[in-house]
């Protein structure tokens, strides 16, 4: 069974850039009326271990608070909180095997 990932607390700074590389990204994750379910994680993490930064969209028909999605869903996949705008979060998680964004 793989280790449960710990998020890497990141400084303003460092927040700052990922959403400025995140402004270009296209939503790779969407949640629906579901919400958080085994499935959606399991996508998540390994969108995410492609791709490092994600952009997820949560779907008008699901009724729960974007908040609370974004942060149970960082929670899950060890990913860092980086930005919510709308109904709109973007996580950023390290890659193991090909890391390509450089924070500093």
């Amino acid at each position: 069974m793989e280790e449960k990932r710990v998020a890497r607390e990141l400084t303003s700074q460092q927040r700052a850039y990922l959403r400025s590389l995140a402004n270009t990204l296209p939503d790779i994750l969407f949640i629906g009326k579901e919400g958080l379910t085994e499935s959606v994680i399991a996508e998540a993490d390994t969108v995410i271990e492609a791709h490092e930064l994600i952009k997820c969209s949560v779907l008008k028909n699901c009724d729960e608070n974007v908040r609370d999605l974004e942060h149970r869903l960082a929670e899950a996949i060890g990913a860092s909180e980086v930005q919510v705008i709308g109904r709109k979060f973007v996580l950023y998680r390290a890659s193991l095997k090909k890391p390509k964004i450089v924070i500093k």
